[in-house]
């Protein structure tokens, strides 16, 4: 066989291969940026799939098992739907080869444990989903180094602990919800929970759970729902904790307040992490300047704010020349409008004692009031009209007296004649004053009898 002949059987080799794995699997339906393969029997992934999918389906399965093979063939991966198989672990370096993942759904498996390595090189990684499985530990580092991560859900697990400390705001700046709901926590550490984000505190579920009542918990709750987190509002009824530990006598603790009328809830309030109230109200096109000034006293303070209209701003961030922020956390508007109104919140962080306290302040921007109308100089100007006005009808009406000798038309004796005339027969006086024409060409002044 001559070298012509490898060549061409290696060409088709290449063919054969290249076309296969642009294949779509069967029983799959391939889209555009999509492969689906979700409620079709499967007992383990597809054993080839193509590289482009942006978006890949494997829920309503009976998957007990991804190999991390499968996933190399995917490397342009942005969601993975996983939900509703029977997955009870997750290799090493499974997602090696998928780092721009966004989106991992991992919902409705047998999964009984979250360990460090699970989600490591995830850095990308936005919404994870773990919610009803079988997950009763939650390692410590387990979330570290998914820094773009906006969403946990954990509920309808079997999670006696969490470890909060874990999060904090360098290391999860944009986590907004952290849904804790349905577990069986019996306790919260309190002092973890004061130091979490104040954007996690707000997106913080815990509902459901087998809280047992204490003033700690009863404080915590109360200023949520005084702040209307949306954790407290949406979710009021299923506050419940247990008296004394026991599940038959639960109660709802924002229905039944009797059993905490001696909670001294200002004593039991986060200190020193406080969160301050203000308003201020401007008109649109004004400079304002919004202080971040907390209970935290350290110089060393690094400053977060985050804006209803341009989101996070931070000191490294700056890259907006309508505002400026000051080393002192100080946010100026330069030039505010009508979008800029809204609740601003800053956050204050002490890295060195693990502290953070925040500022809300509430800015509501006014169109401008139109100009007052001005009765006084409407006055002025209507008394000016009117004076024009008569001293036209008294210099300017023409001569009708039979004594005004009319002169010839290059000649201006006659006006002056009809002016004198006009302005002196309104006077209550026995004499007319006219111009007199001289024989020798010279004006002089008569007074004439009135007739």
């Amino acid at each position: 066989m001559t070298s012509a002949h490898f060549q061409v059987l290696f060409l088709l080799l290449f063919c054969v291969l290249h076309s296969s794995e642009q294949t779509c699997p069967s029983k799959c339906l391939c889209m555009s940026d999509t492969v689906r393969c979700s409620s079709v029997g499967l007992h383990k992934p597809p054993q080839s799939l193509p590289s482009f999918p942006a978006n890949l389906d494997l829920s309503h399965n009976h998957i007990t098992w991804l190999d991390p093979v499968t996933l190399t063939m995917t490397p342009r991966l942005e969601k993975l739907w996983m939900a509703h198989n029977e997955i009870r672990t997750l290799s090493h370096n499974l997602f090696r080869n998928v780092s721009g993942l966004r989106l991992l759904d991992l919902s409705s498996n047998r999964l009984q444990m979250v360990e460090q390595h699970y989600f490591h090189g995830l850095w990308r990684l936005e919404e994870l989903r773990l919610f009803n499985n079988r997950i009763t530990q939650v390692e410590g580092s387990s979330l570290s180094g998914l820094s773009s991560l906006k969403k946990v859900y954990f509920s309808f697990n079997q999670i006696t602990h969490f470890p909060f400390f874990s999060i904090q705001d360098h290391t999860h700046p944009f986590l907004a919800m952290l849904d804790l709901s349905s577990n069986r926590m019996s306790s919260l550490p309190w002092e973890e929970l004061k130091a979490l984000p104040q954007l996690v505190q707000q997106g913080l579920y815990t509902h459901n759970n087998s809280l047992i009542c204490d003033c700690s918990m009863y404080a915590m709750f109360w200023h949520w729902n005084l702040r209307e987190y949306n954790s407290i509002k949406d979710f009021t009824d299923e506050h419940t904790c247990n008296v004394d530990g026991d599940p038959r006598r639960s109660i709802r603790f924002f229905r039944d307040k009797r059993f905490f009328r001696n909670c001294t809830v200002e004593k039991s309030i986060m200190q020193p992490v406080t969160v301050l109230l203000s308003d201020v109200v401007v008109f649109e096109g004004d400079r304002v300047r919004l202080d971040c000034q907390t209970s935290l006293s350290s110089t060393n303070l690094s400053f977060t704010w985050l804006s209803p209209s341009r989101g996070f701003i931070t000191q490294s961030s700056m890259n907006d020349t309508l505002i400026s922020m000051f080393p002192d956390g100080t946010l100026e508007i330069h030039a505010t409008t009508i979008n800029d109104s809204g609740v601003y919140l800053c956050t204050a962080v002490d890295i060195k004692q693990a502290l953070n306290a925040t500022r809300e302040v509430n800015v509501t921007v006014l169109l401008p009031a139109a100009e007052p109308f001005n009765t006084g100089y409407t006055t002025l100007l209507g008394c000016m009209v009117t004076l024009v006005l008569i001293l036209a009808y008294l210099f300017l009406t023409p001569c009708r007296c039979s004594f005004c000798k009319q002169p010839p038309a290059h000649s201006n004796q006659g006006t002056l004649s009809c002016i004198f005339s006009s302005f002196t027969r309104e006077q209550p006086t026995l004499k007319h004053v006219a111009f007199m024409e001289h024989p020798m060409g010279e004006e002089r002044i008569e007074w004439i009898p009135q007739s």
